[in-house]
């Protein structure tokens, strides 16, 4: 088995596991995200890839959890905020679970097309980074976000906000995977 073999298939076993308490917490909640604007999805973003670094650097948790579920948090609110810019103008509520499924599942399969990509052309390079350096790429990515959104979505160069947000899931699911290694 290859490498990039190997990586498709942990991917699509971690990326599982959240779309798994994805769809079960949309069972429960609906969704009540669609009142969040992007920016706020942002900010639930940094909370946990924030939380994700202060644990890295206290070497402790005062909360009964790990970072795992803040990465698969960070997965799950950023293909929220995909499927808020996708829908944008759209004003309904309530998608209805098989339709917010859907969406979620569009959505990762770009991640993963995307992650394939870039996956290819660097070789593998995260397998050698650590979590801590891909938890600080989550970071500078969200303060980028946030600089766009603060320039109203404006750009001159750069990647928009929806490629900021591919780019998070990746570097999320890529920790998931090292984490599921013993790393």
């Amino acid at each position: 088995m290859t490498t990039m073999t190997n990586t498709s298939q942990q991917y699509d076993e971690a990326l599982a596991k959240c779309a798994d308490i994805f769809s079960k917490k949309t069972t429960d909640y609906g969704t009540a995200w669609r009142i969040l604007r992007t920016s706020s999805l942002t900010d639930q973003i940094f909370i946990k890839a924030n939380r994700i670094r202060t644990i890295q650097e206290n070497g402790l948790s005062k909360v009964d959890e790990g970072i795992e579920p803040e990465f698969i948090g960070i997965i799950n609110y950023c293909i929220m905020a995909i499927i808020q810019l996708e829908l944008k103008g759209d004003d309904r509520m309530d998608l209805g679970t098989e339709e917010t499924v859907k969406y979620y599942q569009k959505f990762a399969q770009a991640a993963k097309s995307l992650m394939e990509d870039k996956n290819h052309d660097y070789g593998e390079a995260w397998r050698d980074m650590r979590i801590s350096s891909l938890t600080d790429l989550i970071l500078m990515k969200i303060l980028r976000v946030k600089q766009i959104e603060d320039n109203d979505g404006a750009t001159l160069i750069s990647e928009g906000i929806d490629a900021n947000y591919y780019d998070m899931i990746n570097y999320a699911l890529f920790a998931l995977i090292k984490i599921g290694e013993g790393e």
